[in-house]
């Protein structure tokens, strides 16, 4: 492409449209000389003389006169593609399938009211979660997923992040667990209970578990599983203890989400660092009209859902 120069594209369309090198200056701002000259690239360029004398006029030669038919759209929609991009659209038109990767329990708390939050005001969209066995940003990459939703564990540098909100861990187990009185659990027995753990690393080591390696304790693990939501539906039927993030056990859109399922939430007896939820994404959409209006709309529901940081305010059995 080293010998061409889309200039000469309005160049030729000015003079063709003209049929005058004069009026063809006149319209693009340039001296005579400077579009004769133009001119004479453009015979070089095409191999054909375009424009030819006949008495005190110039006429087209017959392929300048092809040229004459195509050059309008062809000038149109370069000047169009090199033009800023048009970043307007209307929502409520927007016919779009977007593919979000996001942990069970996002999509089984926060699911039903983002699908309901989005076709109040573009019924066209369609969202297709998909499942989340690791943190590989290769699919953001890829464009195989349009968002993330969960904890940024990737060293890509170019993924983009926003926080929709802070969560921490919290024990859980069944409504009327024996080991659970009216005072809660010690940290001694809550060790030596049956727990089932979640992980989507074989032998990963949890939050939980490093605290309580500082303090030369260690949960009795009886099972391991992939998933939050399996944790809890296991802890639900069993004497089983999970751990879980607090935003499981529910929020303004699903309220007493952990009573509902027969479960019941208690503070750990180990700190835990609070872990931040973001929204992720590749740069490539950053600009993108639809993805920005779903990226606003994930934010606005969870800012909705967890206005406040978790404390030992709420109504958690404490441990003693």
């Amino acid at each position: 492409m080293s010998r061409v120069d889309l200039n000469l594209l309005t160049a030729l369309d000015a003079l063709l449209t003209e049929r005058s090198i004069t009026g063809a200056a006149r319209r693009l701002n340039l001296s005579v000389s400077a579009m004769s000259r133009t001119l004479t690239r453009l015979r070089a360029a095409t191999g054909d003389r375009l424009l030819l004398q006949a008495g005190r006029t110039l006429v087209l030669t017959p392929y300048a006169e092809q040229l004459s038919q195509r050059l309008p759209g062809l000038t149109r929609e370069a000047q169009a593609l090199l033009n800023p991009a048009d970043h307007t659209f209307e929502v409520a038109t927007l016919e779009q399938s977007f593919t979000l990767r996001a942990g069970e329990g996002f999509i089984d708390l926060l699911g039903a009211p983002l699908m309901k939050r989005i076709h109040r005001t573009a019924p066209g969209v369609r969202l297709c979660f998909t499942p989340k066995p690791d943190w590989d940003a290769q699919p953001l990459r890829e464009g195989t997923v349009d968002l993330e939703i969960g904890t940024v564990r990737t060293t890509a540098p170019e993924i983009r992040t926003r926080l929709l909100f802070r969560d921490r861990y919290v024990g859980v187990c069944r409504l009327g667990h024996p080991n659970m009185s009216g005072t809660g659990i010690s940290a001694e027995h809550w060790t030596t209970c049956g727990h089932v753990a979640t992980s989507r690393i074989k032998d990963g080591v949890s939050p939980v578990d490093a605290a309580l390696e500082g303090q030369g304790l260690r949960r009795k693990v009886l099972m391991v599983v992939p998933s939050y939501t399996s944790a809890m539906q296991l802890a639900r039927h069993s004497d089983l203890l999970a751990v879980i993030p607090h935003s499981c056990l529910g929020n303004p859109f699903t309220p007493d989400h952990a009573a509902a399922n027969g479960l019941q939430g208690f503070e750990l007896p180990v700190l835990t660092p609070a872990f931040d939820v973001s929204a992720i994404w590749h740069p490539r959409l950053d600009r993108d009209p639809a993805h920005r209006w779903l990226r606003a709309e994930v934010l606005e529901l969870c800012l909705a859902a967890y206005p406040r940081e978790p404390n030992a305010a709420d109504s958690l059995q404490s441990i003693r």
